[in-house]
């Protein structure tokens, strides 16, 4: 994949010291999916919240954040990668102030909007800023190893630290913290991160139609009504008027966009990209993993305090084990993947997370934090082995011009499948809990059964996503070149891998 419009950054330090910045604010937007849901309970006795505002404290930053992705990634690449994360990291760390000192349920819904405004800047201009920053493809490998590490290092600590604050401290710390790190962030990322952008969509033509305002407003519009009809449906009802619109606005916005995207002359995503079949598989296998990862990660929290009793603390120090896993095989997995292969490694990671979720499908009322080990460990080392290489390759597969958009287009399909993740296995689960109550079973065991079946119906999704990884990520053969020397081979996004990896 070669960057257009990339300035190098001045030395090897610069490149590593610009990685620190974007992980750092890469961290912090992770952070925020969950380090609010052990806090709850709190913030609805501290601010006298109606159960719809309480939720709506979780959700306004999901809606947000899941319906403008898109959209910054587009803006990154039309206007450069490093101004546009420096004003999302900026609008983040003012408006986590602002949720901090909230004292109102209003304050808290806006200042949590703001939130996820900032990070849909933020979060696609990190990964855009990697790929434009490091040329080469082992320093590249191993760079995406550490932001994808730290990632899902915030993802699992978020709970950890949302919990002990809460029952010790304040709870509007939990934003509170994103000040300090904010700042130092800025302070790292200032004389460190290069501009670049896509120079054909930011060299000509009017505004408009460098940013393909109809593409832009068709896209948000479809995530906007598909993540509001995804939060809203347990509540509303999935068969309710409201629910059902939602759904068909989402599609026919869906429709549009794919009108728009195709005649336009400067098209916010180029659909040609899809074509190929490593970025098309590649983000499904994505959205697999975030169906899983999240949708399980929820759900058994809620196994966790429910059934066996934990403290929200206890509950959130249960996931470090797995959190550690995911980090340390993130930074390893480019040499597995060198050694193996991408589309190899991807599957052996998936087959990882199945094979933890089997040991949790066999664990019922009773378990100590031994006992839940082993399933933690083996889902926490396949998600991190799989996810780095798999960002390689879809990355890889993306022209560099739209670094920026294909980032989005990655983040945005992993926050709707978790999402989807939650709806769908909680759908499972209630059901099924419903009917076991039904037939005479205790609470507990209801819970466990509807738990149990959700298990097994990701654990399903999870190995379908072993044989879609490795048949659609595999390299493609280069042609071999004629007498005549017309054709010459290309080398592939593994092969460029492989062999900076040897």
């Amino acid at each position: 994949m070669q960057a257009i419009g990339t300035a190098q950054a001045k030395s090897p330090r610069t490149r590593w010291v610009a990685l620190a910045a974007v992980s750092l604010a890469n961290f912090m937007a992770y952070l925020d999916n969950n380090v609010t849901n052990v806090a709850i309970p709190t913030i609805q006795r501290d601010l006298h919240l109606s159960v719809a505002g309480l939720e709506w404290i979780v959700s306004s930053y999901l809606l947000v954040l899941a319906g403008l992705l898109l959209v910054g990634g587009r803006v990154a690449d039309v206007f450069g990668r490093r101004r546009v994360f420096l004003i999302g990291l900026t609008v983040f760390t003012l408006s986590s102030l602002a949720a901090g000192l909230a004292d109102s349920g209003g304050m808290l819904i806006g200042a949590r909007a703001v939130q996820g405004l900032g990070a849909a800047m933020m979060m696609p201009a990190t990964l855009a800023i990697i790929t434009a920053t490091f040329t080469d493809a082992r320093e590249r490998a191993a760079a995406i190893g550490i932001w994808g590490g730290v990632g899902a290092l915030a993802l699992a600590l978020g709970p950890v630290i949302g919990g002990i604050i809460s029952q010790h401290i304040h709870w509007g710390w939990i934003f509170l913290i994103n000040v300090p790190v904010g700042v130092l962030t800025l302070a790292v990322a200032l004389p460190s991160v290069a501009e670049s952008r896509d120079e054909l969509a930011a060299g000509g033509g009017s505004l408009a139609r460098r940013l393909d305002f109809p593409g832009l407003v068709s896209s948000a519009l479809a995530l906007f009504a598909l993540t509001w009809a995804l939060i809203e449906g347990e509540n509303l009802g999935w068969t309710s008027a409201r629910i059902v619109a939602a759904f068909a606005f989402a599609v026919v916005a869906l429709m549009a966009f794919l009108v728009i995207e195709t005649h336009t002359e400067h098209p916010m995503v180029a659909l040609p990209i899809f074509r190929s079949r490593q970025f098309s598989g590649g983000t499904a296998t994505m959205m697999i993993w975030g169906f899983g990862i999240l949708g399980i990660y929820f759900f058994t929290s809620l196994y966790l305090q429910r059934i066996l009793g934990f403290s929200p603390t206890k509950a959130g120090l249960a996931f470090v084990p797995m959190a550690l896993c995911v980090a340390v095989f993130s930074v390893i997995s480019p040499r597995v993947a060198g050694v193996l292969g991408s589309h190899r490694t991807v599957s052996l990671g998936m087959l990882g997370m199945v094979a933890g979720l089997l040991l949790f499908a066999r664990i019922g009322a009773v378990a100590s934090y031994g006992s839940l080990m082993p399933g933690f460990i083996l889902f926490g080392a396949g998600a991190g082995l799989m996810n780095v290489p798999l960002m390689n390759v879809i990355m890889e597969a993306a022209p560099g011009a739209q670094a920026g958009i294909a980032s989005a287009l990655i983040n945005a399909s992993r926050e709707v499948a978790g999402l989807l993740g939650v709806t769908v296995i909680g759908a499972v689960l209630w059901n099924r809990d419903a009917s076991a109550l039904r037939g005479g079973a205790a609470p507990s065991a209801a819970f466990i059964d509807g738990y149990h079946t959700g298990l097994w119906v990701t654990i399903a999704l999870l190995a379908a996503g072993v044989v879609l990884s490795y048949v659609t990520l595999r390299p493609t053969r280069a042609p071999e070149p004629t007498d005549s020397g017309l054709n010459v081979p290309s080398t592939t996004a593994e092969d460029s891998t492989v062999k900076a990896a040897s």
